[in-house]
C-alpha cells in the first residue's frame, strides 16, 4: 500500500469519527426536561393519578421526576405506571419544598412509556391547593 492511499484512509478515518461524535452531540443536546403531565392536588384528597400527556413517542423516557409549586407537599409513595413494564413504587419520597423536585428515577431499561403516576401526599403548612408536575427526561 503506498503512503497516498494510507494518507486518504487516515482522513477518512477521522472524518469517521468526528461525524460519529458530532451526531452524539446533537442527540444529546436534543435531551431535555419536559412535562408529561401535571395535576392541581386538594388537602382533602390522599392521591392523585396524574395521566401522561401526548403521543406514544412522547411518553418514552429514560427518566423521571416530580416537582411540585404552590406549597410544600410530603410525598408518601409515587406509583409510575409504565405501559408493558412492571410498576414501579417509590416510598417515603418526602417533603417536596414549594418550587421544589424529587430526585430523578430511572425508566426500566434504556427508556420506556409512561402511561401514569399516582401521587399519594399531604399538602403541609395550611395550604389548601398545590399544583404537582411529572417530568420526563428524553
Amino acid at each position: 500500500m503506498n503512503t497516498h492511499t494510507r494518507s486518504w484512509k487516515a482522513v477518512l478515518v477521522v472524518a469517521a469519527v468526528a461525524l460519529a461524535g458530532s451526531l452524539g452531540i446533537a442527540k444529546a443536546a436534543d435531551d431535555k426536561w419536559f412535562v408529561l403531565g401535571e395535576q392541581t392536588i386538594k388537602a382533602a384528597d390522599p392521591s392523585v393519578t396524574i395521566k401522561s400527556e401526548g403521543s406514544r413517542f412522547d411518553k418514552d423516557v429514560k427518566q423521571v421526576k416530580l416537582s411540585v409549586e404552590g406549597a410544600d407537599v410530603q410525598i408518601t409513595n409515587v406509583v409510575l405506571h409504565w405501559d408493558n413494564r412492571k410498576d414501579d413504587t417509590l416510598t417515603n419520597v418526602g417533603v417536596v419544598k414549594a418550587g421544589g423536585q424529587t430526585a430523578a428515577k430511572d425508566a426500566p431499561g434504556m427508556k420506556a412509556r409512561l402511561t401514569s403516576t399516582t401521587v399519594q401526599y399531604k399538602i403541609l403548612g395550611g395550604a389548601s391547593t398545590a399544583n404537582v408536575k411529572v417530568w420526563g427526561f428524553d
